[in-house]
Order: structure tokens, then sequence, then C-alpha cells
């Protein structure tokens, strides 16, 4: 008797372990999208509730760049958006760009209002992380931890580059850490390298040998020059977003009585005027056309690729407070 209940109790431990393993093996960032996609946000948002505490049962990098990690936390933004929980938006969008600071959302997958929100959040956080990994490649480097300070001044030198922040890094104290950063990353690059090998004693001369054929040489490859005709965006890493120059706002002289936001997409060409105007997100009745009228009158330093103007999309939100007389931008 006693047998037999200890073999119905491992026969059931046994079949709990088994709908545990094969939950945990229907749970994937695959099949919360689909989720996502057919509208079931809130089964969607609990795998990737689900998904987020295996990572971190799993020993998953917590400040590093993970795509799929990244993309599992993306997609609890849009869950969270979805399902109406708009005050755990912003608490979420700032966790994942402190985790995954150089993963960029794909714009296809996003509408401009959240591009907009992760921007903003990248403007907030990335400055102080810069400094922070700085600071800790230089006390690697103090310590003679090369390696490590190697790889957080490249860090540091990656993020500085990022679109979202490049007026900030043209400005102290990020200017000053990046030629830090530049300085330290070739003196750590420098004393990682192997020392050179003793010089082998010279071998006897041996005879001459009878000359060798002639080989054929084969061209390198013709690498295609890259298209500096096209419209650049923040997609394009390599690129460096135009700066402001004129950028002045219309004054709102309706009546807005709660407060408002839009949109604005710009074409800047290769000499930092306006092409093209156009709302992706309309800001008020009464003031879209006159912002449209003074948008096409901007003016901006223009966009470089490699050192070479370039066309250049820029999205630019636009806020109207309450009866305010002034708007904003973001």
């Amino acid at each position: 008797m006693i047998r037999n209940s200890l073999f119905i109790v491992l026969l059931a431990a046994s079949a709990l372990a088994l709908t545990a393993t094969s939950a945990r093996a229907q749970a994937s960032l695959e099949r919360a999208k689909e989720l996502y996609a057919s509208a079931s946000y809130d089964e969607a948002l609990a795998m990737l509730n689900s998904l987020e505490a295996r990572q971190s049962e799993d020993g998953a990098p917590v400040n590093g760049r993970s795509d799929e990690a990244a993309a599992i936390a993306l997609y609890r933004v849009l869950c969270l958006v979805a399902v109406g929980r708009s005050g755990e938006v912003n608490t979420a969008i700032d966790r994942l760009v402190s985790q995954y600071p150089l993963y960029r959302p794909p714009s296809d997958e996003l509408p401009p209002r959240m591009l907009v929100a992760f921007s903003s959040a990248r403007l907030k956080l990335l400055p102080s992380m810069v400094q922070q990994r700085y600071a800790e490649g230089k006390a690697a480097f103090d310590r003679g931890d090369f390696t490590t300070a190697s790889v957080g001044f490249k860090w540091v030198l990656g993020a500085l580059n990022d679109p979202d922040i490049t007026y900030l890094a043209g400005q102290s104290p990020l200017s000053d850490i990046r030629t830090l950063a530049t300085g330290f990353s070739d003196l750590s690059e420098k004393a990682l390298a192997p020392p050179p090998s003793p010089a082998p004693t010279p071998a006897p001369t041996p005879p001459a040998p009878a000359p060798a054929p002639l080989a054929v040489i084969e061209a390198p490859p013709v690498v295609p020059a890259r298209d500096l005709q096209r419209v650049f965006s923040s997609e394009d890493a390599d690129a460096v977003a135009p700066s402001t120059i004129r950028q002045n706002m219309p004054r709102f002289t309706g009546t807005a009585n709660t407060p408002a936001s839009g949109v604005i997409e710009l074409i800047v060409d290769a000499n930092g005027a306006v092409e093209s105007a156009r709302l992706i997100e309309a800001v008020h009745p009464q003031y879209d056309n006159v912002v449209l009228s003074a948008a096409k009158k901007w003016k901006y330093d223009p966009a470089r690729f490699d050192g070479t103007p370039v066309r250049y999309k820029k999205l630019i939100q636009v806020s109207l407070a309450s009866s305010a007389p002034a708007p904003s931008t973001r």
C-alpha cells in the first residue's frame, strides 16, 4: 500500500514537471508577438513578464545589448500602452533604455509618438550613463585592467555617436569625455598588444631558386559608392543629424481647452533648408497650417555623412499647453 502511494506521488510530480516544461517551451517572443498582433494584449503582457523573469533567473545580461531581451522589453511597453496602463509606460521605457542603452527600436514597429518618447528617454538617460561608464573605464585603466578599460571606452565612444544625443555630445562635459575616452582607448589597445617577437638568428643564405612563373593578381572587388542623394534618418547610425540654427515657433492665437501635441516630419536638404514639411500627427485645427508655414522657413546646419552634407528626415514634436500662448518643441 505504501509502495503504491509513493508511485502515485512520483507519477504526479513527473506530470507537473512535464507541464511546466511544456509551458516554458510554448512561451516565446514570437508567440507573444502573435498574441499582440491578434489584440490579446493581456495574454501577451503576461507571457512577456514570464520571459523577462526567466531571463533574470537564467542570468541574462542586464546592462549589455541583447536584441531579443530588448525586443521583449519593447513589446512589453507596447502592451502596457494597449491595455491603458499609461502610468507604467514611461517607467518601462526608462528601464528598457537603462538596461539596453545601445538598442534602437525599429521605427516600422512603433508609432511616431512612441519614437519621440524613446528619443526623449535616451536624451535624458544616456549622458549620465556615458559619464558613469567613462569613470568605470578610467578606474579599470588606473588599476591595470586594460581589457575592461578598452571595452568601457569603446562603449562610451559608441554611445556618444547616438543620434539622440548628437547636440549634447558636441558640448562639455560630453565633448571632453569623447576626447579623453579616445586617448585612453588607444592607450588600452597598445597595452594589450603582445610584445614584438625577438628577431630570429639569420640562417645561411640558400642558393637562389629558379624563377617562379608569374602569378596572376586579381584586381580587388569594386566597392559600390554610397548613395548620398537619398534621404537619411535616425536609422542611419553613421549619419550626423542636423543641428538647429533657426526654429522659431509661431504664437498660438486660438484657444486650447486641453493640452495638445503633434509631430511634424521635415526633410532638411543638404544646405540646411527645409525641403518639405508635413504633419504626421495633427497638433490643433487652429494651429496646424500656421506651424507648417513657419516650419518651411526654419534653418539648420545640414546633416552629414562622412563629412558630406546630405538630406535628412527629422521628426519634431510640437506641444500646446491648455490656453498657453507659446508652443514648445521636442
